[in-house]
């Protein structure tokens, strides 16, 4: 459980507090404007600070790295909805490829990556001049961080910043994507053997085990190809290279990794795809690697991809509400034609006493037997469906006395409206219609367009804002699709087909389809039914754009974007670092 793990949020926050007392490093700089401190920190605080980058925001809110992987895609967009989510402009740049290098979401991300980079290299430092029992397993946790965070501040702007931890006057260095992607390979691979077995070493899902290596080994593989060429204007990427090490391509690379973790018997497919996103999957028997959340009321969790796309008029308690931001987009709604009875797709809610939440306007009550947890006094909890979701929405209406319309002791199901125009049904249309199809603009009569994405489960436990939902960062299902990919790209399409098939036919549906297994793919899987299967297993994780790049279609046209060049497969370096005379803009953005 949550509360008994060594690095439990709690623990993390705690440690983080004594490290920004006790060091001399202001964790609220980037690794450019500092010097790693001098002081021999605790190493403990020094780890536990820097696992916490990960969690307070940077991979957990829709504004963060989400917002560069996902909103750029078919998968996401965030348009500008009447007088809401005009912000400068700043979300439409993501989809609409207008993004310049002083768009805050390019600015904030690096902040906080490069944040993350000088967390871990006190980690190091912390770990390297000290003297303690988990000294090697710490040491490693924190190189392994490092690279993670390296990673993605390499894959989303082409460099990244370096300083040697045990020199305190040590010049910055600027590491390239498309040369430190081999050394990133190389510095993980001899880690692993310092790294925990997962479970080992008071260790779980929200730790860096040698499982999480392994995973982040073969995620690392699977790109190489881009991070060598990312200008390649064919997008004919080079993926069965001689691998950095062992034996066999970048592909043989990946399958051995993938398979070590599907072979292991650590780990397992949940038959209910929805219970990996869910309030309670701190025991998910899927996750390798995970961002631990829990609604301590020290710092919390973060709702942000559950509460992004309800609207501000769907309520699961009386004290919660929507926001009305995020949709998909029309092409990827329509990659799901002939598979809405996939268990990924969609899944009604069914309640202890047998009641199903149907949303379809048949629904006339369910009970209010389930309550908020914590909340006092007991307020009654509304569950919305998962996957996603389209077409007119129903649900409980709040009343002027803020509680919710009940007939008896069961809470009513009404149509619902939009609450910022209130003469609007909310109907989640598929399609968006722009006035300006180049522009991702809607008036206030339009606002209730795009089928929107319910995966993770909206935690109605302390504000709209917390969550317990643990956030997947490598979980088994993943390394089956990447095994499936490499396979293709090996030429073994028939094995890439059984594993796509495993991750079908190993989800159910609920029992109100009698738990039917999702449909075998009849043919041997071609590249475009390949892009959408993975499309189908990893929505919204914060995978689609390394996908689309290495499909060739990150630079195509689609709703509110025009064909783009294959400089904008990286994002500007931000003008204030620029301004520095450390960094040279990135190509194209001179």
């Amino acid at each position: 459980m949550k509360t008994k793990t060594f690095f439990s949020i709690k623990i993390i926050t705690i440690f983080s507090f004594i490290f920004l007392l006790n060091s001399c490093t202001d964790l609220n700089e980037a690794v450019l404007d500092e010097k790693l401190g001098t002081d021999a920190t605790d190493p403990a605080g020094s780890l536990a600070a820097a696992y916490d980058r990960l969690g307070d925001g940077t991979f957990t809110d829709h504004g963060a790295v989400f917002a560069m992987q996902e909103y750029t895609t078919d998968e996401a967009i965030l348009p500008t909805r009447g007088s809401d989510w005009g912000d400068g402009g700043k979300w439409r740049d993501m989809h609409e490829f207008t993004w310049s290098s002083s768009n805050a979401i390019i600015v904030d991300n690096w902040n906080l990556l490069t944040n993350g980079i000088t967390r871990s290299l006190t980690a190091i430092k912390s770990s390297e001049e000290n003297t303690f029992p988990e000294k090697k397993l710490f040491l490693a946790e924190s190189k392994a961080l490092l690279a993670y965070y390296t990673y993605t501040t390499l894959d989303l702007y082409g460099q990244a910043p370096f300083r040697d931890p045990l020199n305190v006057d040590a010049p910055i260095q600027i590491l390239k994507a498309d040369t430190q992607i081999d050394q990133l390979i190389k510095d993980v691979e001899a880690i692993l053997p310092d790294l925990a077995d997962i479970g080992t070493q008071r260790t779980y899902h929200g730790r860096f085990t040698k499982q999480a290596g392994y995973a982040f080994l073969a995620t690392m593989y699977l790109n190489r190809a881009t991070f060598k060429d990312r200008y390649n204007a064919s997008s004919n990427f080079n993926f069965n290279e001689p691998a950095v090490s062992g034996t066999g391509t970048d592909m043989d690379r990946v399958i051995y990794y993938t398979s070590l973790l599907i072979d292991s018997g650590k780990f397992s497919l949940e038959s209910d795809f929805f219970k990996n996103f869910a309030r309670d999957n701190d025991n998910g028997k899927e996750l390798i690697f995970a961002i631990s959340q829990k609604i301590d009321y020290i710092r919390n969790g973060s709702n942000s991809f559950a509460y992004v796309c309800m609207e501000r008029n769907q309520r699961t308690s009386a004290l919660n509400r929507g926001t009305n931001a995020a949709c998909t987009t029309p092409e990827f709604y329509a990659s799901w034609d002939g598979n809405h009875d996939d268990p990924r797709f969609e899944q009604h809610y069914q309640y202890a006493d047998g009641t199903w939440f149907m949303n379809d306007g048949t629904d006339v009550s369910v009970p209010a037997t389930d309550i908020v947890p914590k909340s006092s006094p007991a307020t009654p909890w509304f569950h919305f469906n998962r996957g996603i979701q389209a077409g007119p929405q129903y649900g409980p209406v709040l009343l002027t006395s803020a509680s919710f319309q009940m007939i008896g002791n069961r809470i009513k199901v009404s149509p619902l409206v939009m609450e910022k125009s209130t003469t609007t049904r909310m109907d989640f249309t598929p399609s968006l219609t722009f006035a300006d199809p180049t522009k991702s603009v809607f008036a206030q009569n339009e606002i209730n367009q795009g089928a929107r994405v319910f995966k993770y489960e909206f935690d109605p436990e302390g504000g709209n804002g917390n969550s317990n939902v643990d956030i997947p960062l490598f979980r088994l299902g993943g390394m089956y699709a990447m095994r499936a990919e490499a396979y293709f790209r090996k030429g073994a399409a028939g094995l890439a087909t059984d594993d796509l098939n495993k991750l079908r036919t190993s989800r159910k549906r609920e029992s109100l389809y009698a738990n039917a297994p999702g449909k075998l793919l009849t043919a041997t899987v071609d590249a475009a039914q390949l892009y959408k299967e993975l499309g189908f297993e990893l929505y919204w994780e914060l995978q689609r754009r390394p996908e689309s790049i290495r499909f060739g279609k990150f630079d195509l046209a689609g709703t509110a974007k025009a064909a783009t060049q294959p400089f904008r497969r990286y994002f500007p370096i931000p003008q204030t670092v620029i301004d520095q005379k450390l960094f040279k803009q990135n190509q194209g953005y001179n």
